[in-house]
């Protein structure tokens, strides 16, 4: 069974939490001890029922002032597919904690209020999710019973979205319809809107194309360990331990160690006790070359064929995630998957003024400001276009002084 993992991004009181809430509820994925819980507590809504929402505010602060501060992670599972939910805040601060959430994720629910439409935290999430490269987004316009179910409010919304959609080069957008507080085309289809024919929220994360690339073309597995144990029944063993993080190897296929640019070719694929013909996405293997290169952590195991950039002059997209600015003087540490080298901002390019998509032009970069810089490292890196591969195109700024997570990166061009 695959795994689906999703965020939802959507401004203030949009109904995040609840659609999650409703989602966990109705399908059945509520412990009994939660149900209980539930049930118990003193939050309702207007209306008397229960508040779902509370099944995602974890933080005491999040409880109290009814908001999503951090970013809150659910698991469920249908019979036909698992399921990873991000909730992440809609609060412009914590644009950082709504970076993070998406990162790793398959597929964006963006919350649009139906009262309200497409607003500037719209356009800010929606921005966000192109920058980070989702492939999927389904957009739900909730608190449909608010505005009596109307089709002619729905039309006027997904009329202005697509717009938006254009303007920041989002493809593969689903609209749908819901009520969160009365569970309209949540996991099952609305009675109230008779005019929308296609599939509710569930049938809809059950069924999306999950894409993952298993071929070798973007075969990429960074060195975490050099297994190397000397003992007299293992006098020769030489393997190299990482996780794939896109493609596949095979053996016999030819690869490349990057930066050295040394090949060889793979003569055995461990995987614990097992010695299976290829390692594709996502596992954590073992891989023995047929010849004895020097192989240090950091390095990376490519597909011969498809090489990545090599550079130490790299323009990317920038995330900043500190309360203190940025430091065009101050050396940074960069860390790309088991790569780390120091590095210095050698020139901001521009900010995004991600309410108007505006670019401006000054270095004064703070806390959730997104922007293009060009950076310089101490040592090459070896690194995909993020466009291209996010698994090896994407890298974290951390500053050595706090040992601090203060940027994230989107790698976009060699600069040299």
């Amino acid at each position: 069974m695959d795994i689906l993992k999703f965020i939802t991004a959507g401004s203030v009181d949009d109904g995040k939490s609840t659609l999650i809430g409703r989602l966990l509820y109705d399908s059945g994925a509520i412990l009994a001890d939660q149900l209980e819980a539930l049930h118990s507590s003193n939050r309702k809504n207007d209306d008397g029922s229960i508040d779902l929402a509370i099944l995602t505010d974890g933080l005491k602060a999040e409880r109290e002032q009814g908001i999503t501060i951090d970013v809150a992670y659910k698991y469920f599972n249908t019979d036909k597919r698992k399921f990873i939910i991000a909730d992440a805040p809609g609060h412009i601060q914590y644009t950082r904690n709504m970076v993070t959430g998406a990162s790793n994720a398959d597929l964006a629910i963006i919350l649009i209020d139906a009262r309200k439409g497409v607003i500037e935290q719209t356009i800010r999430h929606s921005y966000l999710v192109s920058l980070l490269g989702m492939p999927q987004v389904a957009v739900t316009i909730n608190k449909m019973d608010m505005v009596d179910y109307s089709e002619e409010v729905y039309n006027g919304i997904v009329k202005d979205y697509l717009e938006l959609a254009a303007k920041v080069n989002l493809e593969n957008v689903k609209f749908i319809p819901v009520s969160a507080l009365k569970g309209d085309n949540i996991v099952t289809k609305s009675t109230n809107m008779d005019w929308y024919e296609d599939e509710s929220l569930l049938d809809y994360l059950e069924n999306v194309e999950i894409k993952v690339d298993i071929t070798t073309s973007h075969a990429r597995l960074p060195v975490q360990w050099v297994i190397r144990p000397q003992t007299e029944e293992l006098h020769d063993y030489r393997g190299y331990a990482g996780r794939v993080l896109s493609g596949s190897f095979h053996v016999n296929d030819k690869v490349t160690v990057l930066p050295s640019g040394f090949s060889s070719t793979i003569s055995k694929i461990e995987v614990l006790d097992s010695e299976p013909a290829a390692a594709t996405t996502g596992m954590s293997v073992t891989i023995h070359l047929n010849d004895e290169i020097d192989i240090s952590r950091g390095d990376l195991l490519v597909n011969s064929s498809q090489q990545p950039q090599v550079s130490q002059l790299i323009e990317a997209d920038l995330c900043w995630m500190d309360t203190r600015a940025l430091d065009t003087s101050h050396t940074y540490f960069i860390q790309h998957n088991s790569k780390v080298t120091r590095c210095r901002i050698q020139e901001v390019l521009h900010k995004i003024n991600i309410n108007t998509l505006e670019k401006q032009y000054d270095e004064d970069f703070k806390l959730n400001d997104i922007g293009r810089i060009i950076i310089k490292t101490a040592d090459p890196l070896a690194f995909d276009l993020y466009q291209d591969n996010k698994a090896n195109g994407g890298a974290i700024l951390v500053d050595n002084r706090t040992n601090l997570t203060v940027g994230a990166l989107m790698l976009r061009a060699n600069a040299d």
